[in-house]
């Protein structure tokens, strides 16, 4: 079996493969990891595991993994931008500037949904990834997820509190817990959908496939997202392990 690994800022996220079917998905703590506090030996619970790729925006954070799933499953993982490249032409100014795991969505989307597209990843930050017609990665946009702005607020302004990650009850708050919601949910779907509009104005019309921790909740804001698919990532390293 393949297990798959995306190691993200908030979390790492593991897919095990046989074949094309994923059998099992879960996710653990990234401060978790770089703190030591993880007890590795429930990390990675299969024991029939022949082989592992590895994508990771953490650099501190990957060789934790690597070493612990050698040492698990007596495997080297192949490392993503180490080992091997996405195979999609980049089109950034600098290259290596991309996310690995924004190359990765790319590679899915293309093989799974076809192009052009674009990809809106809801994480720590969201990310729009575009792909063309061609299937070359053009570009896109980076600004700060839910959790990111919300936590924002409260750290910046004195009389708006920390409060936990939850849809808003309606349009309008009535108290300040659901005006901020409001304001981030809401906000960030009529700013989803508008990059959408200008994408389409430019580009023609393009299928928008939503990922990450806060894409099935965002799906009910933002109107332009055709399809919800949180594993993309990891089904996007399975691709370029078989590729």
């Amino acid at each position: 079996m393949l297990l798959t690994i995306d190691i993200g800022n908030t979390s790492i996220a593991f897919g095990i493969f046989q074949g094309k079917k994923l059998k099992s998905a879960w996710k653990i703590s990234t401060q978790e990891i770089l703190s030591g506090t993880y007890p590795k030996k429930r990390m990675c619970p299969h024991l029939d595991i022949d082989s592992a790729i590895i994508s990771s925006v953490v650099p501190k954070a990957t060789p934790i993994i690597k070493k612990m799933i050698t040492k698990q499953h007596k495997i080297r993982p192949i490392v993503l931008g180490e080992n091997i490249k996405a195979p999609i032409k980049n089109l950034y100014r600098n290259p290596k500037q991309v996310g690995q795991d924004r190359l990765v969505d790319a590679v899915a989307v293309k093989e799974l949904y076809g192009c052009p597209a674009i990809i809106i990843d809801f994480g720590t930050a969201i990310t729009f990834d575009v792909i063309s017609k061609k299937g070359e990665y053009l570009g896109g946009l980076i600004f700060p997820g839910i959790e990111t702005s919300l936590n924002a607020l409260s750290e910046k302004a004195a009389l708006l509190p920390k409060i936990k990650v939850a849809p808003p009850k309606g349009l309008i708050g009535r108290d300040t817990v659901d005006s901020m919601r409001s304001g981030v949910f809401f906000g960030i779907g009529a700013l989803c959908d508008g990059l959408v509009a200008k994408f389409a104005t430019k580009y023609g019309p393009m299928k928008v496939i939503a990922t990450g921790g806060h894409a099935s909740v965002m799906a009910k804001f933002a109107k332009s997202i055709d399809i919800v698919n949180p594993n993309l990532t990891l089904q996007g390293l399975r691709i370029i392990s078989e590729s």
